[in-house]
């Protein structure tokens, strides 16, 4: 029966991974974007365009909220926002026009990393 036995696991590793790619796919299409609200001059700013900007469309986090920039001046109007941004950047993630949580600021990737993937997951999970 080792045979049967190694046929078995061979399905649940299957199964786990068609889980997995469809609470992914969930995801993408539940959070439509990531706005980046920015302003001309913003040092902070530039240091997340140069440590994140080039890397940040070829990650999972990347596809599943894919960036908008917008000027901090000049806001998009098709947006729903929980309130005024004040600082920049400020990072927004937005599911239909309507804000699912924000990120103040940018200090280094890490921190950037680590605040948007507890956004995505408190999104994925249909809180928000």
């Amino acid at each position: 029966m080792p045979g049967r036995r190694g046929e078995h696991m061979h399905v649940r590793l299957t199964m786990i991974g068609f889980a997995a790619v469809l609470l992914l796919a969930g995801a993408e299409a539940r959070a439509a974007e990531l706005l980046m609200v920015e302003r001309t001059g913003c040092a902070w700013c530039e240091r997340w365009r140069a440590q994140v900007g080039p890397v940040y469309p070829k990650t999972d986090e990347g596809r599943t909220a894919p960036l908008r920039r917008a000027d901090l001046d000049r806001m998009p109007e098709d947006l729903s926002l929980a309130g005024p941004v004040v600082f920049t950047p400020t990072f927004i993630l937005v599911d239909d026009g309507r804000e699912i949580g924000r990120i103040t600021g940018y200090a280094d990737e890490s921190m950037f990393w680590g605040l948007l993937g507890s956004l995505l997951r408190k999104h994925a999970g249909g809180a928000g």
